[in-house]
């Protein structure tokens, strides 16, 4: 069972393209330990698969962000992944959240905010509102603004062998002009068959075997998609010193340390008094000679 795996296809005769992501580990550390309601689940997983989908289309280093922002009891869900294909997620959530509860009923009204973000170059952010029944619906309505290129999605979350997982397709019209609405219309048809346990299961090359036998298909090597948090001890202790000292010493008088907890991967840092004093000695040191 290929899981974990980013897998992209092409279409040569009709001019698409196409990915298929299938998550299971990855999907899991994004939401184990966490007191997630199910539904929160589902749409940490739902923008786990198309953040992984859309990295497949970064040409340079850099990473793309998906983030729902909304006034619901959901407010914010915000997944980030790279080139690398590394890929994290947290969601921000409070109240009662129904089991049947909606994209729509998570995050009331809102909006979708994609950041694409070269190591070299202009920063990206496209904005668009959560117009659409499902997540899915609503990248697609980004494309169609902003791309202006033929896209359908295909987002599935749900449990196989008693795990959460997590995977979908991408078809999108490669921009060379030669492709025709009729070819990609059927390839939609053809997609709209796949059913959760093949997406979950099978190999790459036997869902498109299953899907699209009668079409010639060449699918090109998989990637692993990973779950990459990027949080340290260093990175904790460098935050800790762009606080006011005032501040942590009051935190150090009443709580005995200063704790950093990340959100995405579960992780705390502890520093207590005497750690702390040496952080900001070292800080001050290092101002001292970058003065001279």
């Amino acid at each position: 069972m290929a899981n974990n795996m980013l897998n992209r296809y092409l279409f040569a005769d009709l001019s698409v393209r196409g990915e298929l992501v299938q998550l299971d580990e990855t999907y899991q550390q994004m939401i184990t330990g966490k007191d997630y309601p199910a539904p929160v689940q589902r749409l940490i997983g739902e923008l786990a698969v198309a953040t992984s989908l859309l990295t497949a289309t970064l040409k340079f280093e850099g990473s793309i962000t998906l983030q729902l922002q909304g006034d619901g009891p959901v407010s914010l869900v915000v997944i980030n992944g790279n080139n690398e294909h590394k890929i994290r997620g947290v969601a921000r959530w409070e109240g009662n959240i129904e089991s049947d509860a909606t994209v729509h009923d998570m995050m009331g009204k809102g909006h979708l905010v994609i950041t694409i973000e070269p190591k070299q170059g202009e920063r990206y952010q496209g904005v668009v509102g959560l117009e659409g029944d499902t997540l899915a619906q609503i990248i697609e309505s980004y494309f169609e603004r902003s791309e202006q290129l033929k896209t359908r999605l295909w987002i599935r979350t749900g449990e196989y062998e008693g795990q959460p997982h997590a995977a979908g397709m991408l078809l999108q019209v490669v921009p060379d002009g030669t492709g025709t609405p009729e070819d990609f219309e059927h390839l939609e048809q053809l997609t709209n068959t796949i059913k959760n346990d093949e997406l979950f299961s099978l190999e790459a090359n036997e869902v498109l075997y299953r899907l699209y036998n009668q079409e010639k298909v060449q699918l090109f090597e998989d990637k692993p998609v990973t779950f990459h948090c990027g949080c340290s001890r260093e990175r904790s202790a460098a935050a800790i010193i762009t606080i006011d000292r005032s501040e942590i010493e009051s935190i150090l008088a009443e709580e005995g340390q200063v704790a950093l907890h990340c959100d995405y991967c579960g992780t705390s840092y502890a520093f207590d008094a005497k750690e702390v004093t040496e952080l900001f000695l070292q800080a001050s040191q290092q101002q001292g000679n970058n003065l001279h």
